[in-house]
């Protein structure tokens, strides 16, 4: 879920105020006062990795005990999304992998985010044995003819790559 909304501006401790329009944007009421809080989404990297013996899903600390979903994690500032997908791997899963393409883009918006996957393989010559990062708290691979998405965040991205390998 998204924060909730800020109430005070940060630069004159006015009151905030709904504008009203997309996104609600909320603005400074004070006359001298032009700040707006624009709740922009962030910007998320999502990694469908591909193994021989399946794609990989994976439990975040704290999740629910049986939610899975691909690898991710936010891009930062002034990265490239291709290699932000390819730190999110080595961090997360101790693989040295490369981009094979782009699956797409998709709103998340229980989150504010937007999520740009792609799939990625191991890098030739990596043994693709899984190391878990520190982030996770299970891993688990399904082969490709069990894996199902969802409707919704993650899942999008799973049901187009599923779509795109089978056209």
């Amino acid at each position: 879920m998204s924060s909730a909304p800020w109430t005070f501006c940060p630069r004159c401790a006015s009151a905030l105020s709904s504008d009203g329009g997309m996104g609600a944007r909320r603005r400074c009421t004070s006359a001298t006062c032009d700040f707006v809080h624009y709740a922009n989404p962030t910007p998320v990297v999502v990694a469908i990795v591909e193994l021989p013996t399946g794609v990989v899903l994976a439990r975040g600390r704290g999740w629910p005990e049986k939610v899975f979903a691909p690898i991710s994690g936010f891009l930062e500032e002034g990265e490239d999304p291709r290699e932000a997908v390819v730190r999110e791997i080595s961090e997360e899963l101790g693989l040295a992998a490369r981009v094979v393409s782009l699956v797409g883009v998709y709103p998340f918006a229980a989150q504010n985010q937007v999520l740009i996957a792609y799939h990625a393989v191991p890098i030739d010559g990596a043994d693709g044995e899984i190391v878990k990062g520190d982030e996770l708290e299970e891993v688990k691979l399904i082969p490709v003819a069990r894996l199902k998405g969802w409707p919704f965040a993650t899942g999008l991205a799973i049901l187009d790559w599923l779509a795109q390998r089978n056209a």
